[in-house]
């Protein structure tokens, strides 16, 4: 149902051309001052997307996002028990 999407950072040399990367994807954010580009595509296409990407003369380095990859559920998450005796207590 849903797609399955990771980003990218595009970093460049210039900023003229950071308006056709849309075509391969969403476009989420451009930094005028570091020069990259952070663009969402399919997670099936993102090996393409890059090896295309490289080829361009105005594009310094393709860095996929590991998000998709962290495990993102903790354990032992207690909660602090002097902060828990406060709440019992009305404070």
């Amino acid at each position: 149902m849903f797609v399955q999407r990771q980003g990218l950072v595009i970093w460049l040399y210039s900023l003229k051309q950071a308006k056709m990367l849309r075509r391969f994807g969403n476009v989420h954010y451009v930094s005028k001052k570091l020069k990259y580009v952070v663009l969402y595509c399919n997670q099936e296409e993102l090996a393409g997307i890059m090896e295309k990407l490289n080829s361009f003369s105005f594009v310094k380095k393709v860095e996929p996002s590991y998000k998709p990859f962290l495990r993102m559920d903790y354990e032992n998450s207690a909660p602090d028990k002097a902060k828990e005796y406060d709440y019992k207590m009305g404070i």
